[in-house]
């Protein structure tokens, strides 16, 4: 395909993508009834709370998610992960909760709205023990307020750093700023390992503008002083945006050598696209949420737009060799292949909610699953690793530092995965040691 066409496919596909071109499967379960007064059917010596109804041993738990947004290609898959988490976890010996107990999801799609986001919580808080996850950075800081008059956790599908600064709102992975000083400290080895000096490289950042682009934007900067870097230009994009000529222009301007791309999907395809058919050609370095599984899929983006980019994250990809994939894989097969293909955020989402489920079974082995029961096991959480899925997390303090360690990644189009890339091994930011 020429590049003159790439735009136009991938503003198409896209779009698609976005408004929902597959139809989104159905919530494993959606508006559950009010649960009453759980408490009465307790057990002797077990202490419940909103959301449990111990007769039933059934605990339900509250999903705020994006499916009609302009995050939907990632919130689409999201919400499979956490389906494929609830199944599994109602199936008899899975080990994710003691024997007996079975979850139910009540699921709401806010559309990546913040005031609909607060709507949702107000319409389920009272129906639910937690909110299994709470889609997006901008989304989950309005509920704030809430979640400290309710005592409720909710588990942010967002890696902002902002969200490790409240106890309520427990991150899972290294944040977006760590993400982003890693990704300095990478290129920086490259160039040197080229034998090139430092002074050739001019760094660029294209960033949303929230929380999540501030994180990358703060990390970025921080880690280029360390090393002595330049970061030449800095340009902003709103969640939803379709033009990137201006951006990429500015960029070409700059004489940009390497660029982080701290946006959305959505805006990671056409910004590449655009950068393809204007000729220019830096190295892209992507943090985890630029990314969508479907630019595996030559129908969607011609992999030579990617022929530059590279990936920093701190979470596992699809297949990866690590003792808890085929257990995963196992699960997906089962619970999820009928409801959408293999998606890293499919992963991702599965693997947040083990942590969830974690605080709750050490909960209910304590004889206590109330709120205040499920938050007092939060800081017991000092090296979990969501069953050998990650690199092991702390929750023992706040503000939460659940680890430092990022890699960088290339994508693998013949193979439909990642490969791993020189000085690309786990390691914590230098400027952070």
């Amino acid at each position: 395909m020429q590049t003159s066409r790439v735009v136009g496919v991938l503003l198409f596909a896209l779009a698609i993508a976005a408004c929902g071109g597959d139809k989104a499967a159905e919530p494993a379960a959606t508006e559950a009834t009010e649960p009453g007064a759980p408490e009465a059917n307790a057990a002797p010596g077990l202490k419940a709370g909103p959301g449990v109804d111990v007769a039933t041993k059934t605990i339900r738990l509250g999903v705020l998610n994006d499916e009609s947004g302009p995050a939907a290609t990632i919130g689409k898959p999201y919400a499979v992960g956490k389906r494929i988490l609830a199944a599994s976890a109602n199936t008899a010996g899975s080990g994710l909760l003691p024997d007996g107990w079975k979850v139910e999801l009540v699921e709401k799609d806010h559309g990546y709205n913040p005031q609909k986001s607060v709507q949702s919580y107000n319409e389920i808080k009272d129906q639910v023990l937690l909110m299994l996850h709470s889609f997006g950075t901008p989304n989950t800081l309005p509920l704030r307020p809430m979640l400290a008059r309710d005592g409720m956790i909710a588990m942010p599908a967002s890696l902002s750093s902002e969200m490790a600064k409240d106890k309520l709102t427990i991150p899972f992975g290294a944040s977006y700023e760590v993400e982003a000083m890693r990704a300095m400290d990478w290129v920086v080895a490259e160039v040197e390992k080229a034998g090139k000096g430092k002074d050739t490289i001019k760094a660029g950042i294209v960033y949303q503008k929230d929380d999540y682009g501030e994180d990358g934007l703060r990390g970025w900067k921080a880690s280029a002083a360390k090393h002595g870097v330049s970061v030449v230009t800095e340009q902003t994009v709103t969640p939803g945006q379709r033009d990137f000529a201006a951006i990429v222009t500015e960029l070409k301007k700059a004489g940009v050598t390497h660029v982080l791309l701290t946006v959305l999907p959505s805006a990671s395809g056409p910004l590449l696209g655009t950068a393809a058919q204007l000729q220019v050609k830096p190295v892209w370095i992507g943090q985890t949420p630029a990314w969508v599984d479907a630019f595996f899929k030559p129908d969607v983006i011609p992999p030579q737009v990617f022929a530059n980019f590279y990936r920093v994250s701190g979470l596992p990809y699809w297949g990866e060799n690590v003792p808890g994939m085929p257990k995963f894989l196992e699960a997906y097969e089962k619970h999820g292949k009928a409801l959408a293909p293999p998606d890293f955020y499919i992963l991702m989402s599965y693997t947040q909610g083990t942590l969830a489920l974690e605080i709750i079974k050490r909960a209910i082995e304590a004889g206590d699953v109330t709120r205040e029961g499920l938050l007092a096991q939060v800081p017991k959480l000092e090296t979990f690793d969501a069953h050998q899925l990650i690199q092991p997390i702390n929750l023992t303090k706040v503000p939460y530092v659940t680890t430092t360690k990022t890699r960088v990644l290339k994508p693998d189009f013949a193979n439909k995965t990642w490969a791993s890339v020189d000085a690309g091994d786990w390691a914590t930011p230098a400027v952070l040691q």
